[in-house]
């Protein structure tokens, strides 16, 4: 495996994976090329039926291994693997957090994460990441038969970090699965949320929420593997981009293969331009084997901010920065709501007001 990571698949330029990708902002993840930094502070909350472990690297091999050469790299390079695991039948009241902070972003951290869902159990997890780190993760979830879990992952990294990440969720028979992807901070942050069903029944969610500044590259590829019957997937990523190069990019795949009968699906990407000098690039994309589907669709949207909202508002004597927020945290509100954590929801209604501060009247 070292060598396959190091060699052809190390990333290029024409790679159609990584043709978005500034690879020269990438602190050498992609390559081999960086050295392991400072740890980051790591803590997990403790929770009544939850077992918390940390069990070396080696010991746990990948159930799916990954084709991306960071997701690789990470595989081979953690020195253990933090494991949490909710036994099965089990209902836990409170979320289970995982809050991480980086001290510095001079080298990298390799982390692996597996989260195990056991049948017929529900639980919530929650990742906080702050600081400064230059950070390839690798996070597996497991859901069992007739399971439900919420992934929340937050990203509120200092302004100089990198975030490469891979977060594949393996979905059981009549599992439900609920995935919040939140990008806020960070000078280049890269997710592949990837979803695989193991039995007829699954369901999914997969939301994103990305707010991009100067200079920012925030990156979402979304892959949904349907290759089992009567299983249903819903996608919804929302950004905004604000500032002289601010950059995203949302690709988002759904493979409906030929024994997938019976798959339902849509998704959609909406990003919202406030400033010149911006970009947003937006790829949806189906693959369909088969005619034998309940229904399967995508839809894109990237433009200006909507200045008949904002005369409506104004003309009810709102004046104009008030305006401009409630259109955007309307904007965002759908997808905020997911959280169910009113404390994140505030702070992240926050960051999200200081970067509107920044827009001209």
């Amino acid at each position: 495996m070292t060598a396959l990571a190091s060699n052809y698949l190390t990333p290029g330029p024409r790679d159609e994976d990584w043709r978005f990708t500034p690879l020269n902002r990438l602190a050498g993840l992609h390559d081999g090329s960086a050295v392991t930094g400072t740890p980051m502070v790591r803590n997990v909350s403790e929770n009544s039926g939850v077992l918390v472990s940390t069990i070396p690297n080696q010991s746990v091999p990948s159930k799916i291994i990954p084709t991306d050469a960071v997701a690789l790299r990470t595989i081979e390079n953690a020195t253990d693997v933090l494991k949490i695991e909710i036994s099965k039948e089990t209902s836990v009241a409170e979320p289970i957090f995982i809050d991480r902070t980086g001290s510095s972003n001079v080298g990298a951290n390799y982390e692996r994460i597996i989260i195990s869902v056991g049948a017929f159990s529900k639980a919530t997890v929650i990742i906080q990441n702050s600081g400064s780190a230059n950070l390839a993760e690798d996070i597996e979830m497991e859901l069992g038969n007739s399971s439900d879990l919420t992934f929340i992952s937050l990203q509120e990294w200092s302004n100089d970090s990198v975030h490469l990440g891979r977060h594949q969720a393996i979905v059981g028979p009549d599992a439900h699965l609920t995935s919040i992807e939140v990008s806020l901070g960070g000078s280049l942050v890269r997710l592949l949320p990837r979803v695989d069903f193991e039995g007829s029944g699954g369901s999914v969610d997969l939301y994103g929420l990305y707010f991009a500044g100067s200079e920012q590259h925030l990156e979402h590829r979304v892959h949904v593997e349907h290759s089992t019957p009567n299983c249903r997937s819903r996608v919804s990523y929302k950004g905004a981009l604000l500032g002289e190069n601010a950059r995203t990019v949302w690709f988002g795949d759904v493979a409906i293969r030929a024994k997938a009968e019976g798959t339902d699906t849509y998704e959609v990407n909406r990003n919202l331009l406030l400033s010149d000098g911006a970009r947003a690039d937006s790829v949806p994309n189906l693959e369909i084997e088969t005619g034998e589907i309940v229904g399967a669709g995508h839809a894109s949207t990237t433009g200006r901010f909507d200045d008949e909202q904002l005369f409506y508002l104004m003309a009810r004597g709102i004046d104009e920065t008030e305006a401009r927020r409630l259109v955007i945290r309307g904007f965002f509100a759908e997808l905020l709501r997911n959280i169910k954590n009113e404390v994140i929801e505030t702070r992240l209604i926050d960051h999200i007001d200081r970067e509107l501060g920044k827009v001209s009247s």
